[in-house]
């Protein structure tokens, strides 16, 4: 079997998530439809947004159980990404903060998972 490459996050309404991430990651989705959107990302992993109420079997739980985790090389960088996301009038959960693995801010996307920006210690 092959290692995992996609991250699918179940939202209310994939083009308007879609919208919002395009936003995010400064590009656009590889696929859109008005039930999915589908996003490559540097690293290779590709993530999707599949509306909740399409998903079979339906979802069992709800959004913020779980984070997506971005890295970035050092506070200043984390900074800047916090400042570029309060400008996009992404919602901050937590402010820049340092913490025992480094330096982070938390934000919420609009089906309200968790983002975190951080730079680890080390």
């Amino acid at each position: 079997m092959t290692a995992p490459k996609f991250l699918l996050l179940y939202v209310d309404d994939p083009t308007r998530s879609g919208e919002f991430y395009s936003r995010l990651l400064a590009r656009p989705p590889v696929e859109a439809s008005p039930t999915f959107h589908l996003f490559a990302l540097d690293s290779g992993w590709m993530l999707g947004l599949w509306s909740k109420h399409t998903v079979e079997p339906p979802p069992g739980s709800s959004a913020g159980a779980v984070e997506l985790g971005f890295p970035v090389g050092d506070s200043s960088q984390v900074h800047s990404t916090e400042a570029e996301w309060r400008a996009l009038g992404v919602e901050i959960l937590q402010p820049g903060t340092e913490m025992d693995f480094g330096y982070t801010f938390t934000a919420v996307d609009l089906d309200g998972h968790r983002l975190r920006v951080f730079a680890p210690n080390g």
